[in-house]
C-alpha cells in the first residue's frame, strides 16, 4: 500500500504520498489560507517557479511555455490583467525542471503525476465536469506526447469529497458514468455503474440521486488506459468529512480554497 504522511511547515499540516517521493510535492491544507502558490512553493522548494491556472472545470491542460503565449496574446482564455492575468484551464504539465504546478480545489479532487524516468510531473483539478470530460486521460496524453510511458506514471489523488457523503443527480452521474462506459441511455450508464465492481455509485435515499464516488471514476478511466492500481494512490481523507484540516464547499458554501503541487 502507498502511505500518506503529514508533514508540519511552521505548525501547518500539509500531505505527501510514497508514491510521489521523487518530487517535492505537498497536498496543502485550509491552515495555509489565504497563503499563493508562490509562497507555498518556497515550503517545497525555494528555487521553483510556481504556475497556476484559472480553474473553469473543464479539461484543457496547459504547459508553462502556453500560458505565457495565452497572457501575451490575451483574448477571451484570460481573466483579469498584468501581474494578476491568469490562463484558463484544469490542469498544468512542466516541461522544464524547477517549474512548480499547482491546482485549488475544495471537494474536487487535486491529482499529482509524477514520471519517474522523464521527470516530468503534472498538477490536475478534477471536479465532476473535469472528470466528465476526462481531464486525467487528456494530461496523460500530452504526457506520452512529451515522451512519457504509460507504466513510468506515478499517480496521487489527494483529499476530495468521499462518494458515501456526495449525492449527485442521476443526470450528473450519467455525464460522469459516460467516460468510462460505452452506453448512449442515462439508465443505461446508470445501470452499468452499479454493476461495476467496487462501483463508484451508492444508493441515495431522494428520488433521482446517487451518491458518486469521483475518484472511483477517474481510477477506472486510468485503468481503461492500462494503467495499474499500483501507480495509483488516494488519499483516504474526505473534504467534507475532515472540517479540521480541509474546506469544503458542499459544507461551508464558500469560496475557499486548499492548493496542491509538484515540482519537477
Amino acid at each position: 500500500m502507498h502511505t500518506w504522511h503529514w508533514h508540519n511547515w511552521q505548525g501547518l499540516p500539509y500531505l505527501t504520498c510514497s508514491l510521489l517521493k521523487d518530487w517535492h510535492h505537498g497536498f496543502f491544507t485550509q491552515q495555509f489560507w489565504p497563503r499563493s502558490p508562490q509562497d507555498l512553493t518556497k515550503v517545497l522548494h525555494p528555487e521553483a517557479s510556481a504556475y497556476r491556472l484559472k480553474q473553469v472545470h473543464g479539461n484543457i491542460v496547459l504547459t508553462p511555455q502556453e500560458i505565457h503565449s495565452k497572457l501575451s496574446a490575451g483574448g477571451d482564455e484570460v481573466t483579469g490583467s498584468g501581474d494578476g492575468a491568469l490562463a484558463w484551464g484544469d490542469g498544468l504539465i512542466s516541461e522544464q525542471p524547477l517549474q512548480a504546478v499547482w491546482v485549488a480545489s475544495a471537494d474536487c479532487t487535486p491529482v499529482l503525476i509524477g514520471d519517474v524516468k522523464t521527470r516530468q510531473v503534472a498538477a490536475l483539478h478534477a471536479g465532476w465536469r473535469g472528470t466528465a470530460a476526462k481531464i486525467v486521460p487528456q494530461a496523460i496524453a500530452r504526457l506520452q506526447h512529451q515522451g512519457s510511458q504509460l507504466n513510468d506514471l506515478r499517480i496521487a489523488m489527494g483529499p476530495a469529497i468521499a462518494g458515501e457523503v456526495y449525492q449527485v443527480s442521476l443526470e450528473v452521474a450519467a455525464e460522469v458514468g459516460a467516460s468510462i462506459t460505452p452506453h448512449p441511455e442515462e439508465q443505461q450508464i446508470i445501470d452499468a455503474l452499479h454493476e461495476l465492481p467496487n462501483s463508484p455509485l451508492l444508493a441515495d435515499p431522494s428520488p433521482g440521486k446517487v451518491r458518486l464516488d469521483v475518484r472511483r471514476v477517474n481510477v477506472l478511466q486510468l485503468e481503461n488506459l492500462g494503467i495499474s492500481a499500483e501507480q495509483i494512490a488516494i488519499a483516504s481523507y474526505c473534504t467534507y468529512q475532515t472540517p479540521e484540516y480541509f474546506f469544503s464547499y458542499r459544507r461551508e458554501q464558500q469560496k475557499k480554497i486548499q492548493w496542491s503541487g509538484i515540482v519537477r
